[in-house]
């Protein structure tokens, strides 16, 4: 049987992941690309923890190679594009999968250091990635984007900067999307909600320090759908449609994976 993703090349930007007892999204998503036939590239800031990754699956047999990069700098971004079109000869897929919340909360404990750090890596990333990524994809008239958001952009949360810069990458998205069309480029986004992930548990045990199982509990019994958050599985599956041809018809989406939290609005 055909895999969906033979013969194509994917890049996984934060492909690698925060330690923790689960798996993280990147990770996650760059070995169901593999799994279903591409050649990825495993970016991430952390070269050791991309290294984990492409290492996972070389060992199911696929094809991947780690590189370094900070996303938040321009010439880090070219120099990944680059290095994937001189290694493979293209780019089919380009996952965006990198995000922080750190030091973010209310207005008044909100600094500008924490605001502008927050913004250089949930919106630069995705400004920079696409920037150099796009040229190639519309030079074989054919792409697909995606970007992971959060439902932090459409949903009451208090963290001020993670949730502005979400909804920034969204209107992102849909005008990528719709500049992009012509060129037989689709660009999408995933909106994520609880997930039981190392960056968010650890993390945010570390952060708050509480229990990690009683944080999973707590986040558990938020979700509609099972009192059950999801994990990066369901994320990378959601990738890899959009990824797919079987979303040849499908631009300029927000998809909630999120258990059905976001039908909380209003």
């Amino acid at each position: 049987m055909m895999k969906r993703l033979s013969d194509k090349v994917a890049v996984v930007v934060g492909a690698g992941q925060t330690p923790g007892d689960t798996i993280g999204n990147g990770r996650a998503t760059a070995i169901l690309f593999a799994r279903e036939g591409a050649k990825v590239l495993a970016v991430d800031r952390n070269l050791d923890s991309a290294e984990e990754t492409a290492a996972l699956i070389r060992k199911e047999g696929g094809e991947c190679r780690a590189v370094r990069a900070d996303v938040t700098r321009e010439d880090d971004c070219r120099a990944f594009v680059e290095g994937c079109v001189a290694e493979f000869g293209r780019i089919d897929v380009l996952h965006n999968n990198v995000g922080i919340g750190t030091g973010d909360g209310g207005l008044s404990r909100l600094t500008e250091e924490a605001w502008d750090r927050v913004y250089s890596v949930n919106v630069k990333s995705v400004l920079f990635a696409c920037k150099h990524a796009v040229p190639v994809m519309r030079g074989k008239g054919s792409g697909a984007i995606i970007n992971v958001s959060s439902i932090a952009s459409i949903c009451s949360v208090g963290l001020m900067a993670y949730k502005t810069s979400k909804a920034a990458v969204n209107a992102f998205t849909q005008g990528l999307a719709m500049a992009n069309a012509k060129y037989g480029i689709r660009v999408n986004a995933i909106l994520p909600g609880l997930m039981n992930t190392p960056m968010a548990i650890e993390n945010i045990a570390d952060a708050r320090q509480v229990d990690k199982g009683d944080l999973v509990r707590m986040r558990d019994a938020m979700v509609p759908l099972g009192a059950k958050m999801g994990t990066a599985w369901d994320v990378a599956h959601a990738a890899l449609f959009l990824a797919s041809d079987e979303a040849k018809f499908i631009t300029g989406v927000l998809l909630p994976v999120d258990g059905g939290q976001s039908c909380r609005v209003g």
